[in-house]
């Protein structure tokens, strides 16, 4: 399966579309914004992404027990209002930074939240939507969101294995299967023994979809990682600079760690090539260091080949050494000297 976003493919045949994060990571300054936009195509972004929504779309102004955050997050302490308050990111940016991304000639696209920032997105002309973890659940928006008919990226997340089924019904029901699946860990920052990467391949084979890595984990491990295990997408939050602090510093990658992180999903794209059991021009060329037979004493014309005076070494310009048992007790048809290679018309053909 393959699906176009703008004018790049993705897919099985094509390379990892590199998604980075904004998130918060602006901290309520329209210029750190656009200064991060910058950072992350030069750190060799394909994608950026938003999310748009406001404190009031997303929850309620509350604080008894039901909106206090209190689940050992790094957010623990605050009200949901609070936390999106400070996290959200301004919808009168958003058009011009996607005006800014076109400009740079970086793809830029967003996380709806609710039907209104669907609204306000289609109006931008975004090329593509993320269903977040937590709104996986929400099949109304799921089918609200797909009725677009872009590509859709859906986390995993939170979701068991039949409410991410219900999620991708959803989007058939609305005729759009331009689905992209991204296995995520909804933790903050999300420890390595928690990721279950082999379910990459799993949901490859399972949904014959493109799928990829949401990852929240530190480093680049976990990225690089699930390339290798078939990921065609990896979307990671992305900070200038993490003590600038923020929400979501503490699972964000500065842009030197990003672009090394680029750097090195590319170099796994080109050591994992393909199914190829033919040999490359060097590694035929350097055949002439595998073993073969070599004459490791002087032997007369006349005398019989044995183990004691050929013997398998490198390098290879003489006989495989398959062929020892097949000479031995065959008599030389001419002087061979130590360090002479083996080749049958130096032997008689009889015993």
């Amino acid at each position: 399966m393959t699906i176009k976003i703008n004018n790049r493919l993705i897919g099985e045949a094509y390379p990892v579309y590199i998604v980075a994060e904004l998130s918060a990571n602006h901290l309520q300054d329209y210029h750190i914004a656009v200064e991060t936009l910058k950072s992350i195509k030069e750190s060799g972004a394909d994608a950026v992404k938003l999310q748009t929504y406001t404190p009031d779309t997303i929850t309620i102004d509350c604080n008894n027990e039901y909106f206090q955050l209190k689940q050992g997050t790094i957010w623990d302490g605050m009200t949901l209002y609070e936390l999106y308050k400070n996290a959200y990111t301004p919808w009168e940016w958003q058009p011009a930074l996607k005006k800014y991304a076109d400009e740079i000639g970086i793809t830029l696209f967003s996380s709806p939240f609710d039907r209104t920032a669907v609204d306000f997105l289609e109006k931008m002309n975004v090329p593509a939507y993320k269903i977040a973890s937590f709104e996986l659940t929400d099949i109304p928006l799921i089918e609200y969101v797909s009725s677009k008919g872009r590509p859709v990226f859906i986390s995993t997340g939170i979701a068991t294995l039949p409410e991410l089924e219900e999620a991708l019904n959803a989007c058939k029901r609305m005729g759009n299967n331009q689905v992209i699946l991204l296995k995520c860990t909804s933790e903050y920052p999300a420890a390595f023994e928690e990721m279950n990467l082999n379910t990459i391949p799993d949901m490859i084979n399972r949904f014959g979809l493109v799928c990829g890595i949401s990852d929240h984990s530190h480093g680049s491990v976990v990225p690089v990682a699930s390339v290798a295990l078939g990921a065609k997408v990896v979307e990671k939050h992305f900070i200038l600079d993490r003590s600038m602090g923020g929400p979501d510093a503490a699972f964000s990658m500065e842009p030197l760690e990003f672009a090394q992180m680029v750097q090195m999903i590319r170099d796994t794209e080109k050591a994992l090539g393909n199914v190829d059991y033919d040999l490359s021009d060097k590694a035929t060329k350097n055949r002439v260091f595998c073993r073969s037979l070599f004459a490791v004493q002087n032997i007369n014309k006349g005398e019989a080949i044995t183990e004691k005076n050929v013997r398998s070494i490198r390098p290879g310009y003489g006989l495989p050494p398959v062929e020892l048992k097949n000479i031995l007790g065959l008599k030389a048809s001419e002087y061979i000297k130590r360090g002479d290679p083996i080749s049958y018309n130096i032997l008689e053909k009889g015993k």
